[in-house]
Formats: structure tokens, C-alpha cells, sequence
């Protein structure tokens, strides 16, 4: 393993060639590329007192020749920064809307909105999330799929034991709640929806089945926040002492599978700048099987079919006028998500970004999909 430094005056650089790391000390055009002796006292005595003071110099280690093309020297990121990205504070918005759009379609049927209920599954649905957030740090611990992942919970607070605690403690006060209120409701079929949401979860992430390493986390992704959730949540918050079972419409349905598509795009669009480090611990994630370019391309065509079964949906009356509108309205959020993946799909720095992005479209599609049912009651 050599030892070797890069040194700039202005801006970071990496040489074409990584001869240019073994040659004498040069300037040229205001960059400096030297060998390993500038860093003892008397080479540092050369340089003047204002190139001395603009100097950035950081050792990088290569394992061969051809890795040096590809060396670039990333900054050390904030803690505060890490602790925000493992927290994933804009990722809970996938508890919250398929509970607001079950709230809506149940207020659309049936007139009622029952805060309480609803604010005991937000919080469950909360405690669920979290768990699926603790349990995927510590699982992909264990595989070595975290092992440079910075941000993972299980690498911030140096215990992965503690982390799993965690986990289990929220899954079981969420799974509480939710059991709780389906009691309180009287729906049996809620529970089991409810149930099958957290299975694909566990079979999602956990051992023995860890789904996800074979390219099925969409698809469960999908069918647990999409038709079994937001059913279940249309379900239970129409529930009342006069009607105890709602009608499982095409509109329910229809809303169920919006839903899903917003979510399963948040988990295809985290895995772009993970690309190199799921194949090295053989998790075979959609973008590792496509490579990101035809990624992007799953990305476009998957907001167009979005919006086109939006259309299909309005124009057979399946959903309400008011719905139809007001999701439209989110169309250049969409069209934005699609031109900044297809654009920086091979830029690990910036594609990182793309997951809050889905955030977002996923958050404002669904707040008009649930407007969209309020306006229309």
C-alpha cells in the first residue's frame, strides 16, 4: 500500500495519471503534486507564508495504480449532519400519508373523523417506521453492507445490541397500539392487514429471509404501505358504533395503489449511491441487477405511469374530480425528480439526494390525494 499526498492551493484535483503521484515536486498552473517528504519540516520551509497558509494537504491511501484516477478526498461530514441522515426524519412522511389518505376516504364515505384514534395510530405507525430503521441498520451491520455507511445508527452510537434493543422495543409498542385500536374498532379484517403490512417488512430486511438482498424490497415495499395499509387505516378510522365495516370500494383500492407506487419509488431512488457497495456484499438490489442508467429510465417511465393511472382513475369517475386536480398539480415535482435522476445518476453526491426528493413527491401527492377526498365530501 503506498502513501501518497495530494496537495492544492485552489481546488481539489486528482491527477490523470497516477504516475504524476512519484515525480519530483512541480508547479503548474497553480497546483501542487508532490511525494510523501513534503510533509517533514524542512520541505516545509520551502513554501512561502501565504502558499503555506491556502495549503490543504490530506494523505489518501491506494491499494494499486489504476485506484488513483478515481481518488477524490471527501470532507469529514458533521455529526450533527450524520445523526440527522440516521434519524431520516423526512422518511416517517410514509407513515403519515397512507394514514391521512385511509382518514380522507373514510371521511369521504362515511362523514366521521375520530382524532383520537387517529392520532394513536400515527403514533404507532411512528414506532413501526422506526423499528424498520433500527432492524435495517443492524441487519445490513451484520452483512457488512453499513460497514462504511457513516450515517448507520449501529456506527454512530458504537453498539449494535443497543440499536436491536431499540428496534424491538418500538416494534412492540407500535404493534400495541395498532392492536389496540383494531380491538377498539371491532375490525378483523383490519388486524390482518395491519398484520401482513409488518410482514413484509420483517421478511423485507430480517434473517432467515432478507428479501431485499434478492431485489424484492419494491414489491413488498409496495403491497405493505399501498393495499394493506392504507385499507387497513380506511378501515379502522370509519369504524364507528353504527358502522362497523366500510365498503373495500375501487376507489379504496385505487388510492391503496397510488399510494404504493409514491413509496416503492422512495426505496428504488436510496439505493443509486449504493450501487458498488450492495454488489461487494452480494445484496441484489433492482439498481445493482440494472445499473443506474436504465434505473433512471425505470424512474421516468414509473412517474408516467403514476400520473397516467392518476388520468385513467379521474376519467372513469373511479376518483373524484377534486382528487384528479390536485394530485395534477404535483406534476412538475415529478417531472423535476425524473430530470434530476436522469441527470445525476452516476454522481454518487448528488443522487444521494434523490430519496428526499421522492420524499417530497411522495408527501405532496398524497396530502392532495387526501384534500382531493375532503373537498369532495
Amino acid at each position: 500500500m503506498n502513501l501518497v499526498s495530494l496537495c492544492n492551493l485552489n481546488h481539489g484535483f486528482v491527477p490523470n495519471k497516477s504516475t504524476d503521484l512519484f515525480v519530483k515536486p512541480r508547479f503548474t498552473r497553480g497546483y501542487v503534486i508532490t511525494r510523501l517528504p513534503l510533509f517533514y519540516s524542512k520541505a516545509r520551509k520551502n513554501l512561502n507564508a501565504k502558499t503555506s497558509k491556502n495549503l490543504r494537504v490530506g494523505p489518501i491511501f491506494l491499494k494499486s495504480y489504476e485506484d488513483t484516477a478515481k481518488v477524490y478526498q471527501e470532507e469529514e461530514i458533521p455529526k450533527a449532519k450524520l445523526i440527522w441522515r440516521a434519524i431520516k426524519l423526512p422518511i416517517y412522511s410514509v407513515a403519515l400519508i397512507p394514514l391521512t389518505v385511509g382518514a380522507s376516504l373514510a371521511y369521504l364515505e362515511t362523514g366521521l373523523f375520530l382524532a383520537r384514534r387517529y392520532v394513536t395510530l400515527i403514533l404507532s405507525s411512528i414506532l413501526i417506521i422506526t423499528w424498520l430503521n433500527l432492524s435495517n441498520d443492524v441487519y445490513d451491520f451484520d452483512t457488512g453492507a453499513d460497514k462504511n455507511k457513516k450515517e448507520s445508527v449501529v456506527n454512530l452510537v458504537g453498539s449494535r445490541g443497543g440499536a436491536l434493543a431499540a428496534a424491538i422495543t418500538s416494534l412492540v409498542l407500535g404493534v400495541s397500539g395498532l392492536v389496540w385500536t383494531s380491538l377498539l374498532a371491532s375490525n378483523i379484517r383490519a388486524i390482518l392487514l395491519l398484520a401482513s403490512a409488518i410482514l413484509c417488512g420483517y421478511v423485507y430486511q430480517c434473517p432467515p429471509f432478507r428479501l431485499s438482498y434478492q431485489g424484492l424490497g419494491e414489491p413488498l415495499c409496495f403491497a405493505a404501505f399501498g393495499p394493506f395499509a392504507t385499507t387497513a387505516f380506511y378501515l379502522l378510522l370509519g369504524s364507528s358504533s353504527e358502522m362497523r365495516h366500510l365498503p373495500l370500494s375501487s376507489r379504496v383500492f385505487s388510492s391503496s395503489l397510488l399510494v404504493g407506487f409514491t413509496t416503492s419509488l422512495i426505496l428504488f431512488c436510496s439505493h443509486f449511491h449504493q450501487v458498488d457497495g450492495d454488489l461487494a456484499v452480494g445484496k441484489f438490489s433492482p439498481l445493482v441487477r440494472l445499473g443506474t442508467e436504465r434505473g433512471a429510465f425505470v424512474v421516468k417511465w414509473t412517474i408516467r405511469l403514476l400520473y397516467s393511472m392518476l388520468l385513467f382513475f379521474g376519467l372513469t369517475k373511479i376518483l373524484p374530480l377534486p382528487c384528479t386536480l390536485m394530485c395534477f398539480l404535483t406534476l412538475p415535482v415529478g417531472n423535476w425528480v425524473s430530470s434530476y435522476v436522469e441527470k445525476h445518476h452516476k454522481e454518487n453526491e448528488k443522487i444521494f439526494m434523490a430519496k428526499y426528493y421522492c420524499v417530497r413527491l411522495h408527501a405532496l401527492f398524497g396530502a392532495a390525494l387526501s384534500l382531493g377526498f375532503v373537498i369532495a365530501r
